[in-house]
Parts: C-alpha cells; sequence; structure tokens
C-alpha cells in the first residue's frame, strides 16, 4: 500500500498547479453546498406516538365529538404498527371545547417496528384512513420535538391583523393562505383549527320589566351561571378520596337553547318569574375564543414539512405564500420550535468561525508561527465537503446536530494534516521541503489509516441508528462519518502538496522581495549620483 501510495503521490506532486487548482474549485463547492443543502433545526423524531386533532362542525356536543372519535380510532387501529389509542373529547389545544378532541395514538416498540411503520410513514397512513370522514376534519400530527415549544410538530405560523379590521377579513385571508400553502409540494397538513361560524346566544335582559317583577339583574345573571354553566360550591372527602361538589342543571334540561326559557327563578316578593319573561335570546355566530399574538388579533397556522423538504424550506414558502397573499394591514410572527430555528440561523457560521480562530491559535502558539497552521487549517475545507455531501446524498438537513459535527470535524481534520506537517519539518533539516513532504505522508500512512479506520467504525451505528432518538444520530453520525472520509482521502494527497506550496513561496518570498527593492531603488539611486557627478564637472 505505502509503494503504491508513493508512487501516486509522486505524480501528483509533478502537477502542484493542477492540484491547488481543483482545491479551490472544492472550496467553491463546499460554499455551494453549505448554501444549497436544505436548513432545520432539529429533526423529526420518531417519539413512539402520533397525535389526531379532531375537529366537528361548530355546534355540535360533546357526544357527537366522542362518536367521531371513536370511529377515528377504529381506523387508528387498522394501521400496521399501532398499538393503542387514548382519546380525550371536548379538550383542544386552545381550552375545553365541545366539538374539539385529541387522540393520541401509541405505537410498537421500534424493534418491532419496520421501516414502513415509522411514525413519519404512519402519519400518512393516517391521513388516507381519515380522509373519508365527513362528520369532522381529523389532522394526523407529530407531537413538538422539543417539549414547551409548541403544542404540536411542525411550523407554528401566527397570521396578525395589525390594524384591528373585521375578523371576517381576517377569517377570508387565514382560508386563502392555506389553500395555497396545501398546493405547494414543500408543505403537507397546513390547517387552523380557528372558526368564526360558532352558534351563539345573544341574552339581552328587559330591566324595566325585571325592575318590575321585583328581580334583581345580579340574580338573573347567577341563575343562568349556576343552572346553565356550573358553579362549584365545595370539596368533601369519601372513600379516600377529595371530591368536588358542583351545582348545575342536569343534561337534559340544558341540552337546547331554549331550555333556558323553561329556568325559573324567585323575586324579592317570594314569587316564582320565568326566566321567559326577563330575557330574550337572538341566534348568531361568531369565534368560541379569539387569541392575540404580541397584542394583534391573531390566528395560529400549523403545518409540517412535506417528506423530501426540511423545516428550513417549509418555513421559506409560507413566507413567499405571506408575501404574496396577505394585504398591507395584515402580518405574521412566528412561534414555537420555528421562532427558535429563525433566531438560531444565523449563529452557526459565527460558532463555526470561532472554532476555526481558537484552533489556528492553539496551533500557532504550538509551532511560533502561523504558516504551518495555516496549512493544517486547509484540509478543514475538505472535512466539511464530505459531510455536506454525505448530508446531500442521504437526503438529510443542515441541522443543528449536523452543525455540531461540522465543528468536530475542525478538530478530527486537523489531526490528520497535524501528523504530516510535523514530521515533514522534523525531516526539512536533511531534506528539501519536497523530498520531506513526500517521506513525511509516506511515514504517516498508517497512523492516519488506522485513525481514520476506528473512527469511521465507531461513527458508523450512528449513520444506521433506528429506535428512539435515531434521526438524530443519522444526521450528527452521517456528518461526520462522511467529512473524515472525504477528508482522510483528500488530505493524503492535497496537504503534502499545500506544505510544498506554500512553504516554497516562504521561502522565495523574501529573495524576491530584496530583488524587487534592488530595481526600484538601487537603480533610481544610482541613476541620482550619476547626475550629481555630472553636475561637479560642469
Amino acid at each position: 500500500m505505502q509503494a503504491g501510495y508513493q508512487r501516486v503521490l509522486r505524480q501528483i506532486i509533478r502537477f502542484k498547479m493542477v492540484v491547488i487548482g481543483l482545491f479551490i474549485v472544492s472550496l467553491g463547492a463546499t460554499g455551494w453546498l453549505y448554501l444549497t443543502v436544505p436548513t432545520a433545526f432539529i429533526p423529526d423524531e420518531d417519539q413512539g406516538y402520533v397525535m389526531n386533532i379532531i375537529q366537528g362542525p361548530e355546534g355540535t356536543t360533546q357526544e357527537y365529538t366522542g362518536e367521531v372519535i371513536d370511529q377515528v380510532d377504529q381506523k387508528m387501529l387498522q394501521i400496521p404498527g399501532v398499538d393503542s389509542t387514548f382519546s380525550l373529547g371536548g379538550v383542544g389545544f386552545t381550552g375545553n371545547i365541545a366539538n374539539s378532541g385529541i387522540s393520541y395514538i401509541t405505537l410498537k416498540p421500534w424493534n418491532e417496528r419496520t421501516v414502513e411503520e415509522s411514525a413519519q410513514a404512519l402519519l400518512n397512513s393516517a391521513y388516507e384512513s381519515t380522509a373519508n370522514i365527513s362528520q369532522a376534519s381529523v389532522f394526523a400530527i407529530n407531537p413538538p420535538a422539543i417539549m414547551g415549544l409548541g403544542s404540536v410538530g411542525g411550523f407554528v405560523f401566527q397570521l396578525q391583523d395589525r390594524t384591528g379590521g373585521d375578523l371576517n377579513d381576517l377569517l377570508h385571508i387565514k382560508d386563502a393562505l392555506i389553500a395555497r400553502a396545501n398546493q405547494r409540494p414543500e408543505l403537507q397538513e397546513v390547517f387552523s383549527t380557528f372558526t368564526a361560524n360558532a352558534p351563539k346566544k345573544i341574552i339581552e335582559i328587559d330591566r324595566d320589566r325585571a325592575k318590575a317583577l321585583q328581580v334583581d339583574v345580579n340574580d338573573i345573571l347567577s341563575t343562568l351561571q349556576i343552572l346553565i354553566g356550573s358553579h362549584y360550591v365545595n370539596d368533601f372527602n369519601a372513600f379516600n378520596r377529595t371530591y368536588r361538589v358542583y351545582v348545575q342543571a342536569d343534561s337534559q334540561f340544558r341540552s337546547n337553547p331554549r331550555d333556558v326559557e323553561q329556568l325559573y327563578m324567585r323575586s324579592r316578593a317570594g314569587e316564582m318569574i320565568p326566566l321567559a319573561n326577563l330575557i330574550k335570546m337572538t341566534p348568531t355566530t361568531g369565534a368560541q375564543t379569539v387569541t392575540h399574538y404580541n397584542l394583534f388579533r391573531s390566528i395560529e397556522i400549523n403545518g409540517m414539512a412535506a417528506p423530501g423538504y426540511s423545516s428550513g424550506q417549509a418555513i421559506a414558502a409560507m413566507e413567499q405564500i405571506a408575501a404574496e397573499v396577505l394585504p398591507r394591514t395584515m402580518g405574521f410572527e412566528w412561534s414555537g420550535i420555528s421562532l427558535e430555528e429563525i433566531s438560531s440561523s444565523g449563529q452557526a457560521p459565527l460558532i463555526f468561525g470561532l472554532g476555526l480562530i481558537f484552533v489556528f491559535l492553539v496551533l500557532a502558539a504550538q509551532y511560533e508561527n502561523f504558516i504551518d497552521p495555516l496549512i493544517i487549517m486547509l484540509a478543514v475545507p475538505l472535512a466539511i465537503l464530505g459531510a455536506l455531501l454525505a448530508q446531500s446524498m442521504r437526503g438529510l438537513a443542515n441541522d443543528v446536530y449536523c452543525q455540531v459535527g461540522l465543528v468536530m470535524l475542525i478538530g478530527l481534520a486537523s489531526k490528520n494534516a497535524i501528523l504530516i506537517v510535523e514530521f515533514a519539518n522534523q525531516l526539512r533539516e536533511e531534506l528539501s521541503i519536497a523530498k520531506a513532504a513526500m517521506e513525511a505522508a509516506i511515514a504517516r500512512l498508517r497512523p492516519i489509516l488506522m485513525t481514520a479506520l476506528s473512527t469511521l467504525i465507531g461513527i458508523f451505528p450512528l449513520m444506521v441508528a433506528t429506535g428512539a432518538g435515531s434521526a438524530s444520530c443519522q444526521s450528527i453520525g452521517t456528518a461526520v462519518f462522511g467529512g473524515i472520509l472525504v477528508a482522510t482521502f483528500l488530505s493524503l494527497f492535497v496537504v503534502p502538496v499545500l506544505y510544498i506550496v506554500i512553504n516554497t513561496l516562504r521561502f522565495y518570498l523574501p529573495k524576491i522581495t530584496a530583488e524587487l527593492k534592488t530595481v526600484y531603488f538601487k537603480a533610481p539611486f544610482g541613476h541620482f549620483q550619476e547626475l550629481m557627478s555630472i553636475s561637479r564637472k560642469k
């Protein structure tokens, strides 16, 4: 192996300028890959469960929602890889709403599932299975990658009305935005649970009649609150448990809005007065809950990146759609994990640059010059090229874990170059620059290959990781594996050439500078002396 490497290296050193040109091209390729590889924050992990958000028509009861949830759960249990379901009716991420529900679908253990039964594949199957359910809207989503940053996985887009306009206008823009987003190939399952057509009753109290019948307005409101809403009384202990006591009319007496007119209350004179004589109910529609974000009225829109696209591409697509659809009176903000991704997007180059500077300064202090550290650090772009190329070939994004791998590669890629440069400097006392570089590379071939092979063997399980946290392991493992593989192969040929070229320039540059000084300074001075001698003769 060493003999073959020596023959190849000798031929490569003969074409040093070609190697330098290819090295410059690789620098450009590294920059191009860094700009083109999709960006992301944290990969969507298979956490062992997914969620379904069920939203029935406005005005439906919790019993109706429960029937739809049972239907959805039966369909989910028929999907391969699903172990069990746990559902809650009358509950939503914005509060307790009768027509909403959440279903948690627990998957089988990772070792009992195939790749076709992963969480992402199950989401696609759930979307197809529930598409024919007409009684409600069903959205299959991943849980948030980081608990506490949002209620669901994917991006969180806050549509804002910044001028306090009509709520219906905001609703129309929301519908148009979602319709356009679901047509983009980068996005899937873009939805919003916000609606403004919930049936309501406007209750007007006839205060004059209430006064004539000796009924207090506060008593009317209290009666409605207790019998229709509910009222907490106290707690009591029984059977080693604590129970709460609520007062409320039975469900059969409050299931219809007209049941309010059948309620009675006592006047100050002791007479039972029907509420129908004191109130007037007018039907209308509106939003159950109006949310605000950064003080502006807002509507939350959720969605996910389509398979083959990253969260960064999904965010860019939503921003492009917003620029085309939103009027001047409306805007948008990002929240949850999307906000964290945008906030941290510009920090990766800074951290990587600081890592390069720190390693360079340490090497400069070690070698007591700046030339040898420069040669060593020029091997780092080769590792970055391999890392980004591996990420691109596997369809992975440049996320936080990949960026951690890039920082690791600064030290791992420099290690091989240090072995060659250090030994070449020792041989420089007896050999020429080219001979010293060649002998150092040949002598250090076996240690470099042994350390690189051991590192690659240790990193390989991360590339093919399965189970919990596999997406994060695959991201950092692929980046480090590809970076070490490419950097080890290319640095064996590029570092000796860089050592020869840079040290040759370092050796001859002072002589060239001295000759230039002689040409530009001594010649005019000699011409001046000649003019002075002529003037003296005259």
